[in-house]
């Protein structure tokens, strides 16, 4: 899909309010798209006190634009990287972080006005929680969203999903220390929100869920692409169930059966709809969710 973003003009900014509390974390291959997610941030009510953004494509002019940024007050870090993967992108971000609390988004997600300014407020009253919100489908071809109203905690693992968006969360390095850093390993390469989420809930770290703080998911990735990243998704779940269950974990036994079972009904309903998205989501889980669990089992363990 051919994307054209929104320029960042710097120079017709209004000054906001910084908050010096927490830093936002942006991982990225240097997609073009990085720019309008940049804008969104710069265009809130209020401005972090650390912008940093994880380059694993090594683009130049992401390290223009951030210093830039960092002559509006903003402390911008630039952090090239020859890794690859979103655990090792996010991870080498909040090593860099120097303030209390972290936020971390994407570079397809555009923040909306109020989206920091909600997030930070969350975690100053909950220091010691994860805080995370809607996400909402920027086009029509997002089909994996969180839209509820409704405030919520959750203070134990779900079988269904723990509710925490990789893509639109916060916390504080209190919480890190104590939880760890997200898994690198590649047999969860596109699930390390959902072990991340799971790990802190079995910690005792409650997951604070807020309507207020949402952001836009766009969609650029064509038919293809999608279809691939579904079944990426699937492995990489099954890999953070293997994980567990090489540990004996039986709650994530039957969360693996009910997530099977869940993916066949959706599969079966997007085909009877003709819903080819919904079908192509069900189908990708049903045939990549088991070989995931089996390169899950095989991992090394990890100290």
């Amino acid at each position: 899909m051919s994307y054209q973003p929104r320029p960042l003009n710097l120079d017709e900014l209004e000054k906001r309010p910084i908050l010096q509390d927490i830093s936002v974390v942006i991982p990225t291959l240097g997609r073009p798209i990085l720019e309008e997610s940049l804008y969104w941030i710069l265009n809130g009510s209020a401005w972090p006190g650390g912008l940093i953004v994880v380059d694993q494509g090594g683009d130049p002019q992401i390290a223009a634009w951030l210093e830039a940024i960092d002559e509006l007050g903003i402390q911008a870090v630039y952090v090239p990287s020859q890794q690859r993967g979103r655990s090792a992108g996010i991870n080498r971000g909040i090593e860099t972080v120097k303030t209390r609390f972290v936020s971390v988004t994407d570079d397809d997600c555009f923040v909306e006005e109020n989206w920091l300014e909600n997030l930070t407020a969350h975690l100053r009253k909950n220091p010691e929680a994860i805080v995370t919100g809607r996400v909402e489908a920027g086009t029509e071809d997002v089909v994996l969203v969180v839209t509820s109203k409704d405030f919520s905690i959750q203070k134990q693992p779900s079988l269904s999903f723990d509710h925490m968006s990789g893509g639109n969360m916060g916390t504080s390095l209190a919480v890190i220390e104590r939880v760890g850093l997200f898994d690198e390993d590649p047999s969860v390469r596109t699930a390390e929100d959902a072990e991340f989420a799971y790990r802190s809930l079995r910690a005792g770290i409650p997951i604070i869920y807020t309507p207020d703080a949402g952001v836009h998911h766009f969609g650029w990735r064509d038919e293809g692409q999608r279809t691939n990243q579904y079944a990426s998704y699937a492995r990489s779940h099954g890999g953070f169930y293997g994980k567990y269950l090489r540990q004996g974990d039986w709650f994530i036994a039957i969360r693996t059966l009910l997530h099977y079972l869940r993916a066949s009904r959706r599969w079966l309903r997007g085909t009877i709809r003709r819903d080819d998205e919904m079908a192509a989501v069900g189908r990708a889980y049903v045939t990549n969710l088991f070989p995931g669990i089996i390169a899950g089992l095989k991992r090394r363990p990890q100290p």
